[in-house]
């Protein structure tokens, strides 16, 4: 249904294919607000878990689930959404997924206990998680080719700018209001989405009787294969990985999930989740980009947090305020991006942006405990640089040419590949930290001792400061020695991190040659 859309979206006169319903146009802009939404929302409690967790009386193990109850459902969604979109349409699909959302959103407001709100950001996640892929589908169904040297580089900075500055808008609204306000800014937003999109898109036509072929086994492996994956992700370096009987049951169960829905999606006549788009060469690298995009997106979106409020002490507003540098940059590169899509060799671009991307890591990994702002603000402004330069191309080379027919089901799996790329880095990230942190510290440890010259004028200066002050000169001394050498354990490995990812990164540069030179802009969405 979509391509004979697509087909009479794009007549053979040109003229006629270059102008757009402006009906249409509203309703894309509606989607793409509904998914920044969606996508914010991943973040925007990352800078305010302190806040939440006193305002529910939570205990520190719990209010992780804050951020991972929304992750598991979403990942959930989001490849699901594609034959959902097929079966209901567009049009319901999206309308509906803003209006749950945005109920959720109020639920999770009036949360009072923790258990309220973990079920309440579940169903946020679950919801809006059918918004996401959507505006990718559209982006690309309804619009010429023609026109994605600006439609390419709107979605690519939403899904790139939202996560990135969550933080900023979380940190902002907890501390000028109340952490409700966190979830209270999506519901005037989320009704005006609803009432848009449901008036206005009119992309495909429902295929209701494909709702008696739909796979629940497919459904229900997938969820268990993907939620339990993310549960193992997020959970495994807090829980010590595969020694806690929880996460070594999630490991379990998500390899069985996986193999009864791979089983499913290549046996069933109507899968819940179409792969046959990673037969698609260029597809199967963009998809492969994505998931490492992912990786630096959410990592340093988690890494640069960690530090100022780990290393520097900054409040969940100054950590918002220095990360909003990111987002700047972003939003500046974007109409520069769109405008080079149509002039240079997508693969070119790309190893300008991943190239960008490494020298700002790498930047980074010159790290010291007393960096700020402005020795933040070039790594920064290259990170924002390079993931627009990125993801333009990426999402072209993707999805742009793909057959329209195919395209709704590969926007949820190449919106997967990014979610799960986040999923993996924050845990390969977090576990790296902890175990060269604790390497760091045992080495550091090693020269803090007594025949230490050097260490022990230090502790004898500290002791003497302390002493004069009538404090416990010797104890305090000796624990912020302690506090010094844990610092710097924990700079060093946040070093490493960023080693690794600069040579992550410096890798992508020489990969993207192996991406299929992409022919002219395709007619009809996909010339194939």
């Amino acid at each position: 249904m979509a391509a004979t859309a697509t087909a009479g979206a794009m007549p053979t006169a040109a003229p006629a294919a270059e102008r757009m319903d402006p009906k249409r146009l509203i309703a894309f802009f509606a989607m793409v607000f509904g998914m920044f939404m969606s996508i914010l929302d991943i973040q925007i409690v990352s800078a305010s878990l302190a806040e939440i967790q006193a305002g529910l009386s939570a205990g520190s193990d719990e209010i992780g689930w804050v951020q991972t109850s929304y992750l598991i459902a979403e990942v959930i969604m989001i490849p699901l959404s594609g034959t959902l979109a097929r079966i209901v349409s567009t049009r319901v699909l999206f309308s509906v997924s803003a209006a749950g959302f945005t109920i959720a959103s109020a639920l999770a407001a009036t949360a009072t206990n923790i258990d309220q709100m973990i079920i309440y950001r579940a169903l946020q996640g679950f919801i809006g998680g059918g918004m996401i892929p959507s505006v990718f589908a559209a982006a690309f169904t309804i619009f010429p080719p023609s026109k994605r040297s600006i439609v390419s580089p709107i979605i690519g900075l939403v899904a790139t700018l939202a996560p990135t500055i969550g933080p900023t808008v979380g940190g902002y609204l907890s501390h000028a209001f109340s952490w409700h306000w966190l979830f209270l800014v999506n519901i005037i937003p989320g009704i005006i989405v609803t009432i848009v999109t449901w008036n206005l898109i009119d992309f495909d036509k429902p295929e209701l009787s494909l709702f008696k072929k739909f796979d629940w086994w497919g459904l229900l492996s997938m969820g268990v294969f993907l939620g339990a994956l993310e549960y193992v992700l997020e959970e495994g370096n807090a829980n010590d990985w595969f020694s806690d009987e929880y996460i070594l049951m999630g490991a379990v169960a998500s390899g069985i999930g996986a193999l009864v829905f791979f089983y499913r999606a290549f046996t069933v006549d109507f899968p819940v989740v179409d792969l046959r788009a990673f037969s698609n060469r260029n597809f199967a690298f963009g998809s492969l980009f994505s998931f490492v995009m992912g990786i630096g997106l959410y990592g340093l979106t988690y890494l640069y947090p960690l530090y100022l409020g780990r290393i520097r002490g900054y409040d969940s507003l100054m950590i918002g305020e220095t990360m909003f540098v990111s987002g700047l940059a972003m939003f500046c590169t974007a109409p520069v991006a769109g405008k080079l899509s149509t002039k240079l060799d997508p693969r070119f671009m790309m190893m300008i942006g991943f190239a960008s991307f490494a020298a700002g890591t790498y930047i980074m990994s010159k790290l010291t405990a007393d960096w700020d702002f402005y020795e933040l603000l070039v790594p920064q402004i290259l990170r924002g640089v390079g993931l627009m330069l990125c993801m333009v191309p990426i999402n072209n080379v993707a999805l742009g040419t793909l057959t329209p027919d195919r395209i709704r089901g590969a926007s949820g799996l190449f919106n997967l590949t990014r979610n799960l790329g986040g999923a993996v880095g924050l845990a390969a990230i977090n576990t790296i930290l902890t175990q060269r942190q604790q390497e760091h510290y045992a080495r550091l440890s090693e020269h803090v001792q007594w025949n230490n010259p050097e260490a022990l004028d230090r502790l004898q200066s500290m002791e003497n400061n302390f002493n004069s002050h009538g404090l416990d000169g010797a104890t305090i001394a000796i624990q912020k020695m302690s506090g010094i050498v844990t610092q710097q354990a924990w700079v060093l490995s946040f070093i490493d991190v960023f080693l690794i990812l600069t040579g992550l990164f410096g890798a992508l540069v020489f990969c993207a040659l192996l991406i299929k030179k992409p022919q002219g802009a395709p007619g009809g969405g996909g010339g194939h």
